[in-house]
């Protein structure tokens, strides 16, 4: 199958090793603050990677992380470059460094939002996690000034046993401070997290239901599991007649490692996520684009020949299990996800929708209009969320009443990221929504 099915919506970006903090859960591994690598990747590096992917015309999301990103002095130069190059750019910090006026300048330069990472809200907790007194207290008044600046932000919750119980006040934080999501991480046990328990299986069942039912409470708030395919499967078992609940994970919002996501770390290599740690090139020798296109790994992960129990599943399709986990574990890149609990019945494969199936909605020209807004990296996705919703309700004509009303859900009141209001163009003016 060619690359060119397989858009690079998203592409993370670990700028260095060095961090601030040693957190217990680290997958990276990140360690001292003041000496970087010697082959840390330099700004000039970092803009050509960037204009690589921005010549694949995906309009792909670049997520510039670390270590701890803000400790490169040269992040707004590379985001203000980014930008210019229309790609949408965004940063995940565990928000330490996040003054007012680093906030200020992270806004001026284009930067479309922060993932901001809060393990508790007990100070004492999340300081353990995190390795270091007064951590929770920095980050929250990095949270607040994202607040008063206007920037958009998530935060990033990784739960195991010892916090799980958290959850539902998580999200009710995440609302209260404006937060536009709660992006709940299961851990892959690689770097440091391979001395930290996880979550049993019988409770990871439990959390993707309870964040299938907070996600209804909490409609302003965007409430997704991460690293946890398997809710597409939970969420089919409680409403299978939608069809919204039967598109593939692998189509945008389970896991798109190797399909639609990517990362490079600091010394340039490429692997299929964050979690995997095999790589499969360094853009120093062969750029990013030719190894997005021609990676074995990739190619064996945008045709899965799974093994084990996911192999024998009824849900592969629409969930296919994480690929980092096995490989965690010590087996290979297809074995079965050990964290899921499903026991495969031998029922027929539960097939992801199909356009036959969806029977093709026509668009007003006022949806067509604001379906051309969405950034490129979601465009497909939301066409085609739209498209199920509307056959699903027995309509056969796509409105932007449907849009806002799938925005609404997504999103929350405020509605999706303006991004081409944050764009620096050519000429240094602000391109308009």
């Amino acid at each position: 199958m060619s690359a060119a099915t397989h858009d690079l919506s998203l592409l993370a970006v670990n700028l260095t090793r060095r961090c601030n903090l040693s957190c217990a859960h680290c997958y990276l591994d990140a360690r001292t603050l003041r000496q970087p690598d010697e082959d840390e990747l330099t700004t000039r590096q970092v803009q050509a990677l960037l204009d690589d992917v921005a010549a694949l015309g995906h309009g792909t999301m670049v997520v510039l992380t670390g270590g701890e990103p803000l400790i490169r002095r040269d992040l707004e130069t590379l985001v203000r470059y980014g930008s210019r190059l229309n790609l949408p750019i965004v940063i995940g910090t565990n928000g330490m460094m996040l003054s007012q006026r680093r906030v200020d300048s992270l806004k001026k330069a284009g930067v479309l939002g922060l993932g901001i990472s809060l393990d508790s809200l007990d100070p004492h907790t999340h300081d353990r996690y995190r390795g270091r007194s007064g951590a929770w207290a920095k980050t929250i008044a990095g949270i607040e000034h994202c607040r008063r600046s206007g920037v958009d932000f998530q935060l990033h919750f990784s739960i195991t046993d010892a916090n799980a119980h958290e959850l539902p006040s998580m999200a009710e934080f995440a609302q209260a401070c404006g937060a536009r999501s709660l992006n709940v991480f299961f851990l892959v046990c690689v770097g440091r997290a391979r001395s930290v328990m996880s979550i049993t299986q019988q409770r990871y069942e439990t959390l993707l239901a309870e964040l299938i039912q907070l996600q209804s409470d909490y409609p302003g708030l965007i409430v997704r599991p991460r690293c946890a395919p398997h809710y597409k499967r939970i969420a089919y078992q409680l409403q299978p007649e939608a069809l919204i609940n039967r598109i593939s994970g692998r189509d945008g919002d389970g896991c798109i490692a190797g399909i639609h996501y990517a990362r490079v770390n600091h010394r340039g290599g490429v692997t299929a996520c964050p979690y995997i740690e095999h790589e499969v090139g360094n853009i120093h020798e062969l750029a990013f684009s030719r190894l997005w296109a021609e990676a074995e790994d990739f190619r064996q992960l945008r045709s899965p020949v799974l093994g084990g129990k996911c192999g024998a599943c009824e849900y592969r399709v629409l969930c296919g299990g994480c690929r980092a986990r096995p490989l965690a574990s010590g087996n290979g890149l297809m074995d079965e996800d050990d964290l899921c609990a499903y026991q495969p019945r031998g029922a027929p494969v539960v097939q992801a929708i199909s356009s036959t199936e969806i029977s093709a909605p026509s668009w007003s020209p006022e949806a067509q209009q604001r379906l051309s807004r969405v950034p490129d990296f979601l465009r497909k996705m939301v066409k085609k969320r739209a498209e199920a919703y509307v056959s699903g309700l027995g309509e056969d004509r796509v409105t932007c009443q449907h849009l806002s009303k799938l925005a609404a859900a997504r999103f929350g009141a405020s509605g999706p990221p303006k991004i081409s209001a944050l764009r620096a163009v050519g000429n240094g003016k602000r391109e308009p929504v």
